[in-house]
């Protein structure tokens, strides 16, 4: 019998490798990407004290359509905007293991264009 895992299963095997090393603190929070079939979702997180201090959405954000390269740009612009709000400006990226192309890297390139550096 082949064993095969589920491809959300290997990237949140990734992921966790990746969490292993890669942390947020007060002065240089993680920001974190999640991205769904129909959305995507961004946060900004101090991991020493467990808080969220900034996020964004497409679903806040009530774009029509969140699971595309332009949603994924607006969402990254976004929440760069609400990170230098609250004097955030260097951040660590978190991709959350998925593979930087696509909705992710227009997202990260998004966040960089508006003013945070990672």
């Amino acid at each position: 019998m082949i064993n095969k895992k589920s491809r959300n299963a290997m990237r949140q095997k990734r992921h966790l490798r990746i969490r292993k090393k890669v942390s947020g603190t007060p002065e240089c929070p993680r920001l974190n990407v999640f991205r769904s079939n129909t959305h995507i979702h961004a946060q900004i997180i101090d991991d020493v004290n467990g808080n969220t201090l900034a996020s964004a959405s497409s679903v806040d954000m009530k774009l029509e359509n969140g699971s595309n390269v332009e949603a994924a740009k607006k969402v990254g612009a976004e929440v760069a905007k609400r990170a230098i709000d609250k004097n955030i400006k260097k951040v660590v990226f978190d991709r959350g293991g998925y593979a930087y192309t696509g909705r992710v890297k227009a997202f990260a390139d998004a966040a960089r264009e508006a003013g945070l550096e990672f």
